[in-house]
This record gives structure tokens, C-alpha cells and sequence, in this order.
């Protein structure tokens, strides 16, 4: 068995029902897909399967033999962000980064599939992901901002309400 994992082709020694999940973080050394209530309810193990999320920890090997599987690590790096990426940045949409990964996997496959810069539309495509650090707003307007294709000057981060600025000494 093999899958082309981020672009490169990887043979899989794991057994057939094996599950993604733990081909990719066990055999692959790929951490993005986090382990988390393994019955596909928190979208924590989110990987794109020929372009479309799917939950790997449900996901037998044998299942996605030959597939391509997208993790956030085929998606950008630190010089070369993706819109999503950028715009997570930019927001602050990560708290504690566990879901930020799959976030930006289902995110990306929104972006990918046409989406609008709708919140609903974008909630509905986010459901199924569960965040327990956030309340989502900062997760749905930075993927808003990356549909409308906002660009970011990465060096500069948008001030929050909560966002305290110091100038000659003054608070």
C-alpha cells in the first residue's frame, strides 16, 4: 500500500485497518492530525483525502490506498503561508493550537470548494470541529478573510478589543 502524503509518494507498512490516523502519526511521524475522541466527532484528526476532509481516525489504510492525503504540513510553511494560514495568523483565530490544524484542513477545503465570505455557510462548513478554547468568532472571520482574499502584513497583527498599546510610558 502507499499514499502520496503532501505531495510525495510514501509506502505504508502499517496493516490494512490500520487506521489513517495512526499510519500518519505513528508510521509517518506527521503530528498535525491529533488524536482525539476517536470516534470522528471533534474533526481533531482532519486530513484532506483527494481534496475533500475527511476524519482519519475512522479511516481504515486500506480505504485511501494510492489516495493523495493533505496534512497542514503540505500546505505552507513559515515563509510561504496559505491564505487560511495567514489569516489565522492575522486574527488570532488559534488559542491553544490543538484544533488549529484541522480547522485549517476544513477551512481549506471551503476555500478550495468556492466558498463565500458568509458566516453561516462558514459555520456550517466548521461544524463537525470541535474548539474548546474559543468561541469561534476569531476562527470564522479569519477564514471570512481569507475567502475575500485579505492580505496580511504578517509583522503587524490586527489589535483585539482586549489589546493594550503603550506609548511614552502611558497605559
Amino acid at each position: 500500500m502507499n499514499i502520496v502524503l503532501n505531495g510525495v509518494t510514501v509506502a505504508i507498512k502499517s496493516p490494512p485497518l490500520a487506521s489513517l490516523l495512526t499510519v500518519l502519526r505513528e508510521e509517518l511521524n506527521v503530528t498535525s492530525t491529533k488524536v482525539g475522541c476517536e470516534q470522528g466527532g471533534c474533526g481533531a484528526c482532519t486530513a484532506l483525502v483527494n481534496g475533500k476532509p475527511q476524519r482519519t481516525c475512522l479511516t481504515p489504510i486500506a480505504a485511501v490506498d494510492g489516495a493523495s492525503v493533505t496534512t497542514v504540513e503540505g500546505l505552507g510553511d513559515s515563509d510561504h503561508l496559505t491564505a487560511v494560514q495567514q489569516s489565522f495568523v492575522n486574527h488570532y483565530a488559534a488559542q491553544c493550537g490543538f484544533c488549529t490544524p484541522a480547522m485549517i484542513i476544513a477551512a481549506t477545503a471551503y476555500l478550495e470548494g468556492n466558498g463565500s465570505s458568509d458566516r453561516e455557510e462558514i459555520e456550517e462548513a466548521l461544524k463537525g470541529h470541535t474548539c474548546r478554547c474559543t468561541g469561534y468568532q476569531k476562527i470564522v472571520s479569519a477564514v471570512a478573510a481569507a475567502v475575500a482574499e485579505t492580505t496580511f502584513d504578517l509583522t503587524v497583527t490586527t489589535p483585539s478589543p482586549n489589546t493594550v498599546i503603550k506609548s511614552g510610558g502611558q497605559t
